[in-house]
């Protein structure tokens, strides 16, 4: 059965998402209920833009649940700032769960910069099939990306860049 107080939140939640509330989403990042802690990450990603990913990285390499880690790895790959990597890097090589290193190679390949090079090869040896093969999807994104920004920048293969799946 699912809690009654948690519904309550979402409705909440769906009222301060119109008013692009920030402050609020950034809150419930720390919410015990983990299916508000995942949601209220998605969320922040798409209202707060780039002043969220200290807060991202904080719920990528903090939070308790796995799948509320994923969810802040794949919102900081969707956002697409450089500034997260350091943060995908960390978690790539590190996280305890491999559902969580599997997105951030894939984050860190939707963003497309070289500097996730060493990091991903590093991934291409981790103990999990589904890390090993997102490691390589995401340096192949990287090697296009390279191509694409070394010539005139097109919005469509920019598009196009960030679909590496995942």
């Amino acid at each position: 059965m699912i809690p009654e107080e948690r519904i309550r939140t979402f409705h909440e939640m769906e009222k301060r998402y119109r008013m692009r509330d920030v402050e609020y989403f950034k809150k419930l990042t720390k919410h015990p209920d983990m299916t508000i802690r995942a949601r209220a990450t998605c969320i922040l990603a798409e209202i707060g833009g780039r002043e969220c990913i200290p807060v991202l990285a904080e719920v990528l390499l903090k939070d308790e649940n796995p799948i509320v880690r994923h969810e802040a790895s794949y919102s900081l790959g969707q956002l697409g700032f450089k500034d997260a990597i350091p943060y995908l890097v960390e978690s790539v090589l590190n996280d305890p769960h491999f559902i969580v290193r599997h997105e951030s190679a894939i984050a860190l390949g939707v963003i497309g910069r070289k500097e996730a090079e060493e990091a991903l090869m590093k991934a291409l040896e981790d103990e999990s099939q589904e890390v090993r093969d997102s490691a390589l999807i995401a340096l192949s994104n990287i090697a296009y990306c390279e191509q694409l920004f070394s010539g005139e920048l097109d919005e469509e293969k920019l598009a196009f860049a960030k679909k590496t799946g995942g």
